[in-house]
C-alpha cells in the first residue's frame, strides 16, 4: 500500500468501449432493439468492476477523481461518415487513412468544401507520427448511451461523492470534429480557433499536486497510453514516480496488444509504477 492520498485518473470508461454483457445493455425505446457497445474492448468490462471495486475499497484514501469522456459528433474525421471511398462507396470502420491516401484519391471526405482543411490535418498528424488517422466506427457520441460511464463505476463513484461530500471532476475531450482527441490533455492536433483542444495547462497542474496518482481507463493502446504521454510531458520530473498505472483496469483494442505493452515498458522506464489494482 502507497503512503499518501489518491488522486483518481480514469480515462473514458464507457459504455462504447466496453465488451458488456448483454444484460448490462440498455434496450432502446425508440426501437425496442438492445443497445451495443460500438467499439468493445476486449477485457474492458472486467476492467472497470475491478476498479469499481478499487474505488470502494480506497475511497476514504480517494480525495478527488477526475473522468474523461470521449465525447464525439456523428460526422467527424474518424467516423465512416465523413469520408467516401474513390468509387463513391462508403468507408469501412477500422480503415487507416494517411494524407498520401487522400492525394492519391483513394478516399476524399464527402464534402468537397472539406479537403483542404482535411489534407492540413492529415499532413499535421504524420508529421506528429504518433497515430494515422483512423477511421473508428461510430462511438461515444453526446447524449447516448454510448456515451456514458460504465454502471459499475458510476455507482461506485456515486458512493465515493456522497461519502466526500464532493463531485467526481468530468472532463469532455472530442467534440471538436475536425481533429483526434485520445489524450485527456490535448487534441493530437490542436486546432487554433478552438481553445477546448490545446494543452489543458489547468489539469496538469492539478494532477501535479497529487501525492499518488493512480491511472486506470480505456484502452491502454490508445487514450490512456496518449494521456499518460502527454502528462509525462508535461509533468514535473519528480512527480512520475508518484504515478500508478492500474495494469489490470486498462485492455488494448484488439490489435493493438504490442501498442500497448511498449507503452507500459516506456511508462515503467520513466519512474511509473505498474500495478494491479489488488497490489497498489
Amino acid at each position: 500500500m502507497h503512503a499518501g492520498d489518491i488522486h483518481l485518473l480514469i480515462i473514458d470508461p464507457q459504455n462504447d468501449f466496453c465488451d458488456l454483457p448483454a444484460d448490462w445493455c440498455a434496450v432502446d425505446p425508440a426501437s425496442g432493439q438492445r443497445l451495443t457497445p460500438a467499439l468493445p474492448v476486449a477485457g474492458a468490462h472486467a476492467d472497470m468492476l475491478r476498479l469499481a471495486a478499487f474505488i470502494d475499497a480506497h475511497a476514504s484514501r480517494i480525495v478527488a477523481i477526475t473522468v474523461t469522456l470521449d465525447s464525439h459528433h456523428r460526422i467527424d474525421v474518424a467516423h465512416p461518415p465523413f469520408w467516401r471511398r474513390e468509387d463513391g462507396e462508403s468507408v469501412a470502420p477500422f480503415t487507416p487513412i494517411t494524407a498520401q491516401d487522400v492525394r492519391a484519391r483513394r478516399f476524399a471526405p464527402r464534402d468537397a468544401a472539406a479537403l483542404p482543411r482535411t489534407l492540413a490535418y492529415l499532413d499535421a498528424l504524420d508529421k506528429r507520427g504518433r497515430y494515422t488517422l483512423m477511421v473508428w466506427p461510430e462511438h461515444c457520441r453526446i447524449g447516448t448511451w454510448g456515451h456514458l460511464t460504465h454502471a459499475a463505476v458510476q455507482a461506485a463513484c456515486d458512493r465515493w461523492e456522497v461519502r466526500r461530500q464532493q463531485p467526481v471532476r468530468h472532463v469532455f475531450k472530442g467534440d471538436n470534429p475536425w481533429t483526434e482527441h485520445y489524450s485527456a490533455f490535448q487534441a493530437e492536433v490542436p486546432d487554433i480557433d478552438d481553445p477546448a483542444t490545446a494543452l489543458n495547462e489547468s489539469l496538469i497542474d492539478e494532477l501535479s499536486t497529487a501525492k499518488t496518482l493512480v491511472i486506470a481507463g480505456e484502452a491502454g493502446s490508445h487514450c490512456v497510453r496518449a494521456s499518460v504521454e502527454d502528462l509525462l510531458v508535461h509533468l514535473p520530473a519528480d512527480v512520475s514516480r508518484r504515478v500508478i498505472l492500474l495494469t489490470d483496469c486498462m485492455s488494448p483494442v484488439p490489435g493493438f496488444e504490442a501498442e500497448q505493452q511498449s507503452f507500459l515498458e516506456r511508462a515503467a522506464a520513466a519512474g511509473v509504477s505498474l500495478e494491479t489494482s489488488a497490489e497498489c
